[in-house]
């Protein structure tokens, strides 16, 4: 009863703190809708007042035409008037002054009148009736307005057309376009409707794309707990992006993508699982000097028996795109393995030397070859590419107790390619593209990184993918290889 007690106890206290989420997320909706509501609203108010203001613009331009049209008609049209006037008032002169000779019923009076107005009435004739016989009586402006006639009803209908912008549907993602490579990842996509017949897609005009991405070790979309959570990327112009610079750390990452307009967000496309294996590890514990302790994804010096040791020789470093190790000391040196064997298959990793460095050696070994204090190249169960600057810079090739000089430049960056199956290690100065060294031997035993760091530090990166320029490398090695035998 006890037991069963409790287990109702427990089974109430989760459905407690459920119903307690479950109202928390009620009132963050609630409160997400109220604000949510009264932004759309504003929006629509601003977008209502833009198109009244557009509105009365255009009106505005169009008035101000009219007016300039009607004035400048009745500009014309009155010249006109003034100019009949006055030769309507010329032509009554002379036919009062006509009129007024014709009463005249004395002959000699009459030619006297004439003879001594003759002059005065030619200058009369030339003076008064020249206006009325250069008068046109065609009007110069007419009382249509045609030109002007404006019909909406189309605009009318658009504007009853009016609704809310619709919501963007799912684009779809091009899996066959997708390509995961060099530790980059190109994803292309197609808008939704695209291959309609007509080009409409109905889905709204489309502003952007934003991108989500996540790691997973699982080879489907469904997330689990303790899963990585989605990473974005926004306001993305072009049906496609590319996405640099990852570290491959899970077997997979899966993809969406979803397009956004001017005030929506649409739903996501279906997921697309790709998969972006890399070689992953971080330091073995038990392999590693005894002043350096493993916890994790940290790797903390903690020197033993030193007193009063300067506090700034310890070193705290996340194993995360790159984790370094560091020894400070001229005392000892600092040797450790990785925690993940190779027993098959093609890996690559990286190393760095930290501007402080004086010697390290990197390279692959067998587990079991080595002690906690032996140092790499001096059995036959190691390989490793030797550097160091001690006195003089000196770059060699070291494998079963024997050490080659090599005629290079010391790297800034080193890459490290083993092919367990056909036998391959392969040591890359990654900046200029050069093969540094190869070792070609029948591997038997699984292989573990190894490196060693006396004074100074290495800075390693994992998660990474075989690169491609790999490819002209091993062409060329295995060609001499061939060539040697």
């Amino acid at each position: 009863l006890d037991e069963a007690l409790r287990r109702i106890i427990s089974t109430l206290t989760n459905k407690n703190e459920d119903l307690q989420n479950f109202l928390e997320t009620v009132d963050n909706t609630l409160t997400g809708l109220q604000d949510e509501s009264w932004k759309v609203m504003s929006e629509l108010e601003a977008e209502l007042e833009l198109l009244r203001s557009t509105l009365e613009e255009k009106g505005a331009e169009l008035r101000a035409a009219i007016k300039e049209e009607q004035q400048r008609k009745e500009a014309e049209l009155q010249n006109q008037l003034s100019e009949g006037k006055f030769a309507l008032l010329s032509c009554e002169e002379l036919l009062e002054f006509a009129n007024q000779t014709l009463t005249i019923t004395n002959e000699e009076e009459f030619l006297k009148v004439t003879k001594k107005r003759s002059k005065t009435q030619n200058q009369r004739h030339e003076v008064t009736m020249a206006p009325a016989f250069r008068l046109s009586t065609r009007l110069a402006a007419s009382e249509n307005m045609s030109q002007f006639t404006v019909d909406f009803s189309v605009e009318r209908a658009e504007l009853q057309r009016l609704h809310f912008l619709p919501v963007p549907r799912a684009p779809e993602v091009d899996a066959s376009s997708c390509v995961a490579r060099d530790n980059t990842i190109t994803v292309a996509w197609r808008p939704a409707g695209e291959d309609a017949p007509d080009g409409n897609s109905g889905s709204g005009r489309v502003g952007c794309y934003e991108v989500e991405y996540r790691k997973t070790n699982r080879d489907n979309a469904l997330r689990t707990a303790g899963e990585a959570c989605w990473e974005k990327i926004q306001d993305i112009r072009e049906t496609q992006v590319t996405i640099t610079d990852l570290k491959f750390d899970s077997q997979f990452i899966v993809i969406r993508v979803r397009a956004r307009n001017k005030t929506a967000a649409g739903e996501f496309s279906e997921p697309v699982v790709m998969e972006t294996r890399a070689f992953n590890f971080s330091f073995d514990a038990a392999s590693a000097h005894p002043e350096l302790k493993v916890q994790s994804d940290t790797v903390t010096w903690e020197p033993q028996g030193v007193k009063g040791h300067d506090p700034r020789l310890k070193e705290c470093v996340q194993l995360c795109v790159e984790f370094t190790v560091s020894s400070r000391r001229h005392v000892f040196t600092c040797r450790f393995l990785g925690d993940q064997e190779m027993n098959g298959s093609c890996h690559y990793w990286e190393l760095r030397p930290l501007a402080d460095w004086k010697s390290f050696s990197v390279g692959v070994a067998y587990r079991a070859s080595l002690g906690r204090f032996d140092q790499l190249g001096k059995s036959s169960g190691s390989w490793c590419l030797h550097g160091s600057q001690w006195l003089q810079t000196t770059l060699s090739a070291k494998h079963n107790n024997r050490a080659k000089a090599l005629e290079w430049p010391l790297p800034q960056r080193i890459g490290i390619y083993c092919d367990y199956d056909n036998g391959d290690l392969l040591f890359i100065d990654v900046d200029r593209l050069r093969l540094l060294h190869s070792f070609r031997t029948k591997f038997t035993h699984p292989l573990v990184p190894a490196f060693t760091v006396w004074c100074g530090g290495i800075s390693i990166t994992t998660g990474l993918q075989v690169p491609s320029f790999m490819g002209n490398f091993l062409s060329t090695n295995r060609s001499l290889s061939n060539l040697s035998q």
